[in-house]
């Protein structure tokens, strides 16, 4: 079977921006959180039967311990932060798993259910359903790829070189020296994407990239300025590229089976009349059905 992987926070951000402002009786906004679900059970509808969706329950984690200007919450529209909880629960109960992360990211969360769900033998592929550069250094030949669900576009290994010139394990020394506005690190001074995939290219990681210029491949242009930046900022570099490196360690699934989708949960039709979501109900309620030839047995 095929593994899907989503970015939740992305899909949640996506939608927010993307579908008109509806609110429950309550008054809290719920647009992107219908969004949300009706996009995923998309999936579903169309075949997918194992599948895990991240959210960055809180958009701080430890790197901003490591660095104090790593991205936080500050600016993000507060009706986009307070449906976080609301999609996580919601998905939950459409009997999707859900990995809210605090500690650590949903990239994180990510990363580890790939390499995870990759280790697992009966798992044909794995696909990382985001357009995150960062999850690129987790793609792996054809076996674990990303999708841009918006787009239609996936990207295997050689997708990723001909993106970014270089293989998905250099990609976290390529942020590291290019930046990542979004994160909110800089990145290292003259060192541009053009720079940093004939490099990196050559020499895979920083490490490797010889400190005395004049040795350096002489199709890398601008060799003095470049190893004098880099080198004259090495601690910055080596710090920036801890941050843009994805852990293995977050806590996602046991074991493959905890992805397969069983069908809703039963207080999920309670859940989409608050979402006043009736449709999707319906849509889901006939597909657990199909599956089972049978009235869904609610998962508890």
């Amino acid at each position: 079977m095929n593994v899907y992987l989503i970015d939740g926070t992305y899909e949640l951000f996506r939608h927010f921006f993307a579908v008109p402002s509806s609110k429950n009786d309550s008054g809290q906004e719920i647009g992107a959180v219908r969004g949300v679900l009706t996009s995923v059970f998309s999936m579903i509808d169309a075949g997918t039967t194992h599948l895990g969706v991240a959210t960055d329950h809180v958009v701080e984690s430890f790197r901003n311990e490591l660095f104090p200007d790593y991205k936080t919450s500050e600016g993000v529209d507060p009706e986009l932060l307070s449906q976080f909880p609301i999609v996580e629960a919601a998905l939950e109960s459409m009997g999707v798993l859900v990995w809210p992360m605090t500690y650590f990211e949903a990239d994180d969360a990510l990363a580890s259910a790939a390499a995870k769900a990759a280790a697992d033998e009966g798992v044909q592929q794995v696909v990382i359903c985001t357009p995150d550069k960062d999850l690129a250094q987790c793609v792996a030949g054809n076996r674990v790829v990303q999708l841009d669900r918006r787009r239609n576009i996936v990207r295997d290994e050689a997708g990723v070189v001909e993106k970014f010139g270089v293989k998905p394990e250099s990609i976290p020394d390529y942020l590291a020296v290019t930046g990542d506005v979004a994160d909110g690190y800089p990145g290292i001074s003259g060192w541009g994407a053009k720079a940093a995939s004939l490099a990196l290219s050559k020499y895979c990681h920083l490490e490797q990239i010889p400190k005395d210029w004049e040795h350096w491949d002489p199709s890398i242009r601008r060799a003095r300025p470049l190893a004098e930046s880099l080198f004259g900022a090495w601690k910055e570099a080596l710090l920036y590229r801890t941050l843009a490196t994805l852990r293995l360690d977050a806590p996602v699934f046991n074991v493959i089976d905890d992805l397969r989708w069983k069908g809703p949960r039963d207080n999920f039709e309670q859940v989409c009349e608050q979402l006043r979501a009736a449709d999707l109900y319906r849509r889901v309620s006939a597909k657990a059905t199909s599956k089972t030839g049978a009235a869904p047995v609610p998962i508890r």
